[in-house]
């Protein structure tokens, strides 16, 4: 008797769960099938946008994380198992995970962001977050900049993909600027042809668009140049430091006079 009663009762869970289950297993199996078939096609589309490569496995395994965990909620919903407060339980935990690691989770998009969009890349020169440098190397969550005399600066994503950044690297070529000033009396046509032949001997200085030298301002001890010229961007800082250098030495040959700051000092004697 106990035995049929047994019987019955385990026939009776297979006929009301029977079906359930068979298509939870069936739905877990196409599913993982979709899954991967999903994954590759956002792996196709990784590769075809170019995304940074230290970046695509930790999007591949987060897209397939989230996939296998709908697809395991999904599966006990069709068991008849409640999510709701399960579901609730892990919001709850993911927010206080959240607010606990704000800081690091804020640099952590930031360096998504960065890898993604690419305002900058290694080997450029950039300012930002008041330091000025040479990306060395992007990591999730910090950049590696390196400073002209040789210091590593480590800068948090989270800053530098929300702040103003400058980089130096981007175009192709750069303008530099000058003011070069001559003595009161001075013959200024000549000045001006002086410089303009030391830009033109220079071969780093581009000849489109032209030199512009023209006089800027009647100062109280000289009178100024402005001076602009443009220059491949990896040939700046050589081409502005021998301009100076050559100008300096060429004035003097040229009989040309560059002033110092001075005052005259009147004394009246009282009788």
């Amino acid at each position: 008797m106990n035995t049929d009663k047994i019987l019955d009762q385990l026939t009776q869970i297979g006929v009301d769960y029977g079906p359930k289950l068979l298509g939870a297993i069936a739905v877990l199996i196409i599913g993982g099938w979709v899954i991967k078939g999903l994954t590759r096609a956002f792996c196709r589309m990784m590769d075809k946008s170019k995304v940074d490569d230290s970046l695509k496995p930790f999007l591949k395994g987060l897209v397939g994380m989230l996939l296998k965990a709908l697809l395991f909620i999904s599966v006990l919903g069709m068991l008849g198992i409640e999510m709701t407060s399960f579901i609730a339980i892990l919001g709850a935990a993911g927010l206080a995970v959240g607010m606990a690691l704000s800081g690091t989770l804020q640099n952590f998009a930031g360096g998504v962001i960065i890898l993604i969009f690419k305002p900058f890349k290694i080997g450029d020169f950039i300012e930002a977050q008041g330091y000025l440098g040479t990306v060395k190397e992007i990591q999730i969550f910090n950049t590696i900049v390196t400073t002209p005399d040789n210091k590593t600066i480590i800068i948090p994503n989270g800053g530098l993909s929300t702040s103003s950044l400058t980089n130096y690297s981007a175009e192709e070529k750069r303008r530099v600027d000058w003011t070069f000033g001559v003595a009161y009396g001075d013959d200024v046509d000549k000045a001006k042809e002086v410089i303009r032949k030391l830009c033109e001997a220079d071969p780093r200085i581009l000849k489109d668009p032209e030199v512009f030298v023209a006089v800027s301002a009647l100062a109280d001890s000289s009178v100024n140049f402005a001076v602009r010229a443009w220059v491949k961007a990896p040939d700046y800082w050589g081409v502005f430091f021998d301009l100076n250098e050559n100008v300096y030495k060429t004035f003097g040959k040229e009989g040309l006079n560059i002033p110092f700051p001075q005052m005259d000092l009147h004394v009246h004697k009282n009788i």
